[in-house]
């Protein structure tokens, strides 16, 4: 067995993706010895910019930016790294099979006005929708921001109570109306909360198109309210609710994160797959690569999901066996489809004419226009594998960002529902991927007839390549379902919720704990500051 030559570390994190990322920095910005593992040639994770076809080159997976802390923004210096985020020119627009269209934004007095054309009633209620989800948003902002109570016990014992008390105190702001909206939005279908404040297909379509991203269900499965305020706390540029593009594509954000990283004398090390996470008596010693090289390390940090660290990652000897039976009940599967275009033109829209740039190119454009066709979709796929009408998103990012394609030319980013894990009759995501592709392909078509003859080449992502390649178990784009029994304290279990894994030493910080997935950097950051607060206490040997 070889050994790494360098000294001992304070700290290794499996996995380069930008929570990891995150996590490195604020750990070594307070002195400790770190390093970076990354199985793939390049970190970022989900969040690369890759080049997919000979002059064109786009955001791989994660292909939009609202969600990543500006905190993080601001203590990781990423705008002096180069980090340079615009907004969208507005935020949603939606071709309806009509030949008329939907378009949200760019503020609330326009969406207003948009939206009286189908119904004065729903336009008159929208400021105050909009001031709901807000003021809930931010309730959810400053608790993501907190680590949740570890509830263990004898192990946590009035800290844990404290903290408790602590995060309580955060309602406290909240009259009774409040309380109740939060109540609705944790515990009630998305589709139900839409129905109950507005009467119009295309502001439940835009709004509830939220609740399915990333999250294998209906709009109007129970729970799946959270998943629509889950992307709700964001903001771009210092304006809350906006969605935007980072320049160079989401690998410009950890590309940035990993120039800090070293700056602050972070080891990375690409190519680096870890094999075993080496424990004895029960504190971590370091891993195992799977080329035999040793890396001795006083405490071990994962920003791999949990179901495939823990269980695969460790010995079975190491987790007791509550714990073990517990993680492999851990819920999977985005049922998402990722596809990257190389265009020779813009789309040409029935509701929208035109190949020339315009202001909807940029915006996120949303083909699904209703919460019953979100429904029906979700229903194909668990009969059929895929939704013969799926609901997709399409992003054209070249439209504000020319160094993505070639003059003339451009890029689109399809992220696309509902698309199952595993198919039915044992058939293979390698044999279906092109015809699930041209399913989708022909959606688009059918708002935009030139769309299917643009297309210069496609890169097309099935939940079987996420899951091989980017280590997204079942396709998971967020390391773990975003359901009650699966965040804040029980994120990724109950009593481990503080960041803090089962064995001495050992530290979660990426999507599969709190705050959950997107990209945020909160887990990163606030799994760093637990780490360090060990530290301090020697907790740490």
């Amino acid at each position: 067995m070889l050994r790494d030559r360098h000294l001992k570390y304070d700290v290794v994190i499996v996995g380069g993706g930008h929570n990891g990322l995150v996590c490195a920095c604020y750990l070594a910005g307070s002195g400790l010895k770190v390093r970076v593992l990354e199985r793939r040639p390049i970190v970022g994770g989900a969040a690369v910019t890759q080049t997919f076809h000979p002059g064109f080159r786009n955001s791989t997976l994660a292909y939009t930016v609202s969600l990543l802390d500006p905190d993080v923004i601001r203590d990781l210096r990423l705008v002096e790294h180069g980090l340079e985020i615009v907004e969208r020119p507005f935020a949603n627009f939606l071709p309806l099979p009509d030949g008329d269209s939907f378009r949200v934004g760019p503020d609330t007095a326009a969406t207003q006005a948009e939206l009286a054309r189908f119904s004065r009633r729903d336009a008159e209620r929208l400021p105050e929708y909009y001031r709901m989800i807000g003021r809930i948003a931010d309730l959810l902002l400053k608790l993501a921001r907190e680590t949740p109570p570890r509830l263990a016990g004898g192990h946590g014992g009035l800290d844990d109570l404290l903290e408790g008390w602590r995060l309580g105190r955060q309602l406290y702001p909240l009259d009774l109306a409040a309380r109740r909206d939060l109540l609705e939005l944790f515990t009630r279908s998305a589709g139900a909360l839409l129905d109950s404040w507005f009467e119009s297909d295309p502001i439940k379509a835009a709004l509830g198109f939220d609740a399915v991203v990333g999250n294998f269900a209906s709009p109007y499965a129970a729970g799946s309210g959270y998943v629509l305020l889950h992307h709700c706390f964001g903001e771009v540029n210092g304006q809350r609710g906006k969605w935007g593009h980072a320049i160079g594509g989401m690998g410009a954000i950890t590309r940035a994160m990993a120039r800090e990283a070293r700056a602050r004398g972070v080891e990375i090390t690409t190519e680096a797959e870890v094999q075993r996470v080496l424990v004895e008596d029960n504190r971590t010693a370091g891993v195992r690569l799977t080329d035999g090289t040793q890396i001795e390390a006083r405490s071990v940090a994962s920003n791999v999901e949990p179901s495939l660290f823990y269980l695969h990652l460790l010995g079975p000897d190491a987790l007791e066996g509550d714990f073990r039976t517990r993680m492999q009940r851990w819920r999977l599967g985005s049922g998402s489809l990722r596809i990257n275009l190389a265009l020779a033109e813009l789309p040409d829209f029935v509701c929208a004419p035109g190949t020339h740039a315009q202001p909807h190119h940029g915006a996120g454009i949303i083909m699904a226009p209703s919460l019953g066709y979100m429904d029906r979709a979700w229903v194909d796929a668990k009969q059929h594998g895929w939704a013969r009408a799926p609901i997709v998103e399409m992003l054209i990012p070249s439209t504000v960002d020319t160094t993505l394609a070639p003059a003339g030319a451009h890029v689109a980013s399809l992220f696309c529902q509902h698309f199952s894990p595993e198919l039915p009759e044992g058939r293979s995501w390698e044999d279906a991927r092109e015809v699930a592709a041209d399913t989708v392909i022909a959606v688009v078509n059918s708002y935009a007839p030139n769309f299917a003859a643009s297309i210069i080449a496609r890169q097309v992502i099935t939940p079987l390549d996420m899951e091989s390649e980017y280590g997204l178990t079942r396709g998971d784009i967020f390391h773990g379902a975003l359901g009650l029994d699966q965040l804040f304290l029980a994120r990724p279990m109950l009593g481990h919720g503080d960041y803090r894994g089962p064995i001495s030493g050992l530290y979660h910080c990426g999507a599969g704990a709190h705050p959950g997935g997107g990209v945020t950097g909160i887990p990163g950051r606030n799994c760093a500051r637990e780490m360090l607060r060990d530290f301090r206490r020697r907790k740490i040997r």
